[in-house]
């Protein structure tokens, strides 16, 4: 399941990331990864979710941000969920964009199991039908 977290800025998408991630750390039995364009939460995230500094392995493109993604997934086959905050930071990333990662991301076998939350800077009214239904909007409230 690949879900993109939608929201105004400011309106506290990655404070949601980082709650589910520690939510989810408390309840579940798999390994956590919370991708990020620095290493600002070390602090907030739980010490047994991993923490990966996207920038240190060049993600440059949508392309090399799903083949890190899959390298994630192929390295570890505990990983049941990756939370990937600030990636509109570091790449050109559209609507149009968007939706040929999630429809690229989902093609592939390995993610099936898994679940996928990635931050975009975006509203529920600003996107496709398709990504309205594979995303969640944080309203702040």
């Amino acid at each position: 399941m690949i879900k993109f977290i939608l929201g105004a800025k400011g309106v506290g998408k990655t404070r949601w990331l980082i709650e589910e991630a520690n939510k989810d750390l408390k309840n579940g039995n798999g390994n956590i990864a919370f991708v990020d364009v620095d290493d600002d939460h070390i602090f907030s995230l739980d010490y047994n979710i991993r923490l990966i500094n996207a920038t240190d392995y060049k993600i440059e493109t949508l392309n090399s941000f799903y083949g890190f993604i899959c390298g994630l997934c192929a390295m570890d086959f505990d990983l049941q969920k990756i939370y990937v905050d600030g990636l509109y930071k570091a790449l050109d990333i559209n609507v149009e964009s968007l939706e040929e990662l999630h429809r690229e991301l989902s093609k592939v076998p390995g993610l099936k199991d898994r679940e996928i939350y990635i931050n975009a800077e975006y509203q529920l009214a600003d996107v496709t039908d398709y990504l309205k239904e594979n995303s969640l909007e944080v309203t702040g409230e």
